[in-house]
């Protein structure tokens, strides 16, 4: 199914998953994580496209066993930067053999071991989902709450979100915030520019002292000052350090819900064990929420 009709109905959770760095050295692991995560009832779990390409054939499988074998929909993730178009032709060709109907469509950020031209054909994500339209795809696109590090302003990243929309994008996911206005001010101005797509946001909860760096440098993510501090206060308990990033992370859910996001996207870096805690800390919050929402739709066409 098509995630777009399915958001058409409900709100929607969902996970990333990542493939392994080495082939399918570790993929038999990734399958265990999407049999836990079924048990959460996720609307769709997307997985990820190594960077420069690599990895490609482990996306297709991993999104294949999503869908055929967990019998839940796949996002796959497709990046168009290092790709020629007999790359995406054949990629493309696979996804539709294994029944995958939905694609998040990036451009992809240049690896820095990668020394040649790194968007040879694709030079945006758009031109992406140009190329892709009329493969009966439902197409998605990334979002920025922050603002992407290459804007000079918000205002220039909602002109590309925009320019997405219109080159196919049913839907958006945000990169990683900690600080919920972030995202509330970017959906305020992107119906005040006239996007009308569902955005989703992304939560990656912090459970690790030393991904702080890289979420900052990587996501580009600010973290709010009483949230760093607590992180420092408990960076040589790892258990502790945990519990309280997963805490924070159900606070930044329950606010988002109970404000109206669209759904939760969760980066839980291939951790079935922390997508159940936070589960678990709101299932009641996501079962009756989304199932009133559900029942709302059906009642009352809204």
């Amino acid at each position: 199914m098509k995630i777009d009709e399915i958001l058409k109905k409900k709100r929607t959770l969902s996970f990333e998953v990542f493939p392994p760095k080495k082939g399918s050295l570790g993929i038999e692991k990734i399958f265990k994580t999407i049999d836990e995560l079924k048990a959460l009832n996720p609307d769709y779990i997307s997985v990820t496209y190594g960077a420069g390409g690599s990895n490609r054939n482990s996306n297709v499988e991993i999104a294949s066993y999503i869908k055929n074998q967990a019998k839940i929909e796949a996002l796959a993730h497709l990046t168009g930067g290092p790709s020629s178009y007999s790359d995406i032709d054949e990629i493309v060709k696979k996804l539709h053999s294994e029944g995958i109907e939905n694609i998040l469509a990036l451009r992809g950020d240049k690896p820095i071991d990668f020394n040649d031209d790194y968007c040879k054909t694709f030079k945006h994500a758009t031109d992406l989902m140009e190329y892709l339209k009329d493969e009966d795809f439902t197409l998605a696109g990334a979002c920025y709450p922050e603002g992407h590090n290459e804007c000079e302003s918000l205002y220039e990243d909602l002109a590309h979100m925009k320019e997405k929309e219109q080159a196919g994008a049913k839907f958006f996911v945000t990169q990683v915030f900690y600080d919920n206005e972030y995202y509330y001010r970017l959906v305020s101005e992107a119906r005040k520019a006239g996007i009308k797509s569902p955005i989703i946001p992304g939560i990656m909860p912090l459970v690790s002292h030393k991904s702080i760096p890289s979420i900052k440098n990587m996501c580009g993510a600010s973290i709010p000052l009483d949230f760093r501090n607590m992180l420092e206060v408990y960076k040589d308990d790892p258990e502790l350090l945990e519990e309280f990033g997963i805490n924070y992370a159900v606070y930044q859910i329950e606010d988002l819900i109970a404000k109206g996001a669209p759904g939760i996207h969760l980066y839980i870096m291939n951790r079935a064990s922390i997508a159940k805690k936070i589960y678990e800390r709101l299932e009641n919050v996501f079962s009756k929420l989304f199932w009133y929402i559900s029942y709302c739709i059906f009642l009352f066409g809204i």
